[in-house]
């Protein structure tokens, strides 16, 4: 073999080194979880698939077929790992995203440049909503994330707002607890009860907590956990906003007018009570001292004729004692 023979070799060395041998090692980031496949076919465990996992409890019948994924082999943070040539290996990071509810990962400028996402209310009412979700990578279906669908983030966004939409759309607000007599019918002293976006308003919490419910299968479907949705704002049309503005405040001044008559005709209540209880209390002072004569002579008739007598001339006495003029009657001859 000449020289040019053997310089074709050395370098066929080399680069084999340098290529398959230095660039076959790689590491994985804390926030980070890799999968590695061989010649396009991901590592996976045998006889395992997602409907292993307790996540797939939340599909419902029919939807266990169409989203069974086999269960891949996750490598964790660290290294360094080695690969062939043949193999290629998946990163993917699983810390926590915030994004917009209205982004749309396919058009950026829809829904207003991602800021307002608009919903339909019962009352065929356009309205505008503003909130946030949180969500992150599901590392036990890994699998569903980057091979099962091709863009997985497109396909929680639109599942998520269906779903959001849908709610927007049938939402009645609970029952309210009935009042007492007297406060009233609550339906009759505020005419906002039954409109929609005060629904909406006043059940953001329940709303929120019905879409965590309702997406709880999106990592068994795509591959990404929704940690939570924030709904914050609903913002209806300017003229329906001024109209319930008006309709509010109205209310508002009618609560205020009701609340002051309550608590007035409380007061006045009370100011009874204490009334009359003290009248008792001043009857009471007043009967107490002529039961108490009455019983004590009583006493004295008891213990004798004369001693009645006796006790009424020692009274007299005091009292003639007490006097400055005493005016006697004279029987007329």
């Amino acid at each position: 073999m000449g020289p040019i023979g053997w310089g074709i070799v050395v370098g066929f060395l080399a680069w084999f080194v340098i290529r398959c041998v230095l660039g076959g090692f790689f590491t994985v980031n804390q926030n980070e979880r890799a999968v590695r496949t061989r010649f396009g076919r991901a590592e996976r465990i045998e006889g395992r698939s997602t409907l292993d996992d307790p996540m797939s409890a939340t599909l419902r019948a029919e939807e266990r077929d169409r989203y069974e994924y086999p269960l891949v082999r996750v490598i964790p943070p660290g290294g360094p790992y080695f690969k062939w040539p043949w193999e290629r290996i998946h990163k993917v990071s699983v810390a926590t995203e915030t994004l917009n509810m209205a982004y749309d990962p396919e058009d950026p400028r829809a829904n207003r440049n991602g800021e307002v996402l608009e919903a339909v209310t019962k009352d065929q009412l356009n309205t505008g909503l503003t909130g946030q979700i949180r969500y992150r990578v599901s590392e036990r279906n890994l699998y569903a994330y980057i091979f099962g669908v091709k863009n997985p983030l497109t396909h929680v966004m639109g599942y998520f707002i269906s779903i959001l939409r849908e709610r927007i759309a049938n939402f009645e607000a609970p029952p309210q607890a009935p009042n007492d007599s007297s406060t009233g019918d609550a339906s009759i002293a505020n005419p906002t009860i039954g409109v929609s976006i005060n629904d909406l308003r006043k059940n953001l919490r329940d709303l929120n907590e019905h879409m965590d419910r309702e997406c709880a299968s999106s990592a068994a479907r795509y591959g990404i956990l929704l940690d939570a949705s924030l709904l914050t704002g609903i913002d209806p049309p300017a003229d329906v906003e001024s109209a319930l503005a008006a309709i509010n405040t109205a209310y508002n001044q009618v609560s205020s007018d009701i609340s002051l008559a309550h608590a007035s005709a409380d007061q006045k209540i009370v100011q009874s009570r204490r009334a009359v209880e003290i009248e008792t209390l001043r009857a009471q002072s007043e009967v107490e001292p002529l039961e108490a004569m009455a019983r004590q002579l009583t006493e004295l008739k008891a213990a004798g004729e004369g001693t009645l007598a006796l006790y009424v001339r020692n009274v007299r006495l005091k009292l003639f004692g007490k006097a400055r003029r005493v005016v006697v009657e004279v029987a007329r001859g």
